[in-house]
């Protein structure tokens, strides 16, 4: 159990991430992908993406990846607001020598390391250039062959899970926002309990906290080993899947099913979750039945276009970057979704903000 402890200046500087982050789903889908967790959501992914990967670099990534224990906060550091992969990288590769002195030598004492670390972690640890190349040559290879082509669905599953906290937010504020991470989260005013695999105590003392959404973070969340001093504490939670989803990557119309969009009701449902819509909201705001509106929204989501997830008693649409590139070439005018994650409740949106790992399970 994990108690993350609140001040008011922490509560009102509580954050959301609105894009998945690459570092951290390049961390956690490797330890996904060496083990065996949730083969229901992730078996298929492991099955096509395990014969793409280079021997040289998945040695080296799972030698700093193990898939328990402690993994090096190094690699997932604050990126400066950057979301692409390139610039995270180069924040990775001018990580100080130090800090990789003492994080390799953490992981190397780590309790769930099954062998002596690599002769090529210790030159790493020294910093040496061409060890970072190698490093950094890795994780570009990791992530276009294991994520690049599945990206824009964690974007999107990513903002479809903003819109249900935004939601929890706009109702109850900062606790009905925190009440709807239950029950992998618990809000006991001032602390917020989280499960976790280590016994530990986090004082924000003003710095706040950073939610970051991972699509690859399994069952539990995750956090920096050692925060920062000063920064805001990152907090990288679990979202929800759907089965099937690494089958259903690429454009939209592969399968032919944009030829079952004609119709106005379709596209003016696809207009309209682009902010993120329930079934019964839709309904209501077109004049049709649910039942008829749950059967176009089946179709715009075999096509790609978006997607739905279920929260206790309703479900929630949301346009897809695939349906947001169609109404935006429908339109000639660009089509932006808009900032789902409520994060800074009283003040304006920070979009993006440090990131950081843990603990690993």
């Amino acid at each position: 159990m994990m108690r993350v402890h609140f001040t008011a200046r922490d509560v009102a500087r509580l954050r959301i991430a609105d894009s998945p982050d690459p570092l951290w789903e390049v961390a956690n889908s490797y330890q996904m992908l060496m083990s065996r967790g949730d083969p229901l959501v992730f078996g298929q992914w492991r099955r096509r993406v395990r014969p793409r990967l280079a021997p040289e670099g998945r040695r080296l990534l799972t030698a700093l990846l193990p898939p328990r224990g402690y993994s090096p906060d190094f690699l997932t550091p604050d990126s400066g607001g950057y979301t692409d992969i390139g610039s995270a990288v180069e924040t990775v590769l001018r990580t100080p020598r130090s800090t990789l002195r003492v994080d390799l030598a953490t992981l190397a004492a780590s309790p769930a390391l099954r062998q002596p670390p690599a002769t090529e972690l210790r030159v790493l640890a020294q910093g040496k250039s061409d060890a970072l190349h190698r490093l950094g040559t890795a994780l570009h290879g990791y992530y276009r062959r294991a994520l690049a082509e599945f990206w824009p669905h964690l974007c999107a599953q990513v903002s479809a899970d903003c819109a249900l906290r935004g939601r929890a937010a706009l109702a109850g504020g900062v606790e009905g926002l925190l009440k709807s991470f239950e029950p992998i989260m618990r809000w006991r005013p001032p602390v917020l309990e989280i499960e976790y695999p280590v016994d530990r105590d986090l004082r924000l003392d003003g710095r706040g906290l950073l939610l970051q959404p991972s699509f690859f973070c399994s069952r539990r969340p995750v956090m920096l080993a050692t925060p920062s001093p000063g920064r805001t504490p990152v907090l990288a939670y679990p979202i929800q899947h759907l089965l099937g989803w690494s089958q259903k990557t690429g454009a939209a119309s592969a399968d032919g099913s944009l030829g079952d969009l004609m119709g106005r009701t379709r596209a003016a449902i696809l207009e309209d979750v682009v902010s993120g819509r329930t079934t019964g909201e839709l309904a209501k705001r077109l004049g049709v039945s649910g039942s008829a509106v749950s059967q176009h929204t089946a179709v715009l989501r075999r096509a790609g276009l978006l997607l739905s997830v279920r929260r206790r008693k309703y479900v929630l649409h949301i346009a897809t970057s695939a349906g947001l590139a169609l109404l935006g070439g429908a339109s000639q005018v660009p089509v932006h979704a808009p900032a789902h994650a409520l994060v800074h409740v009283q003040a304006p949106v920070q979009v993006r903000a440090p990131v950081h790992r843990t603990d690993s399970v």
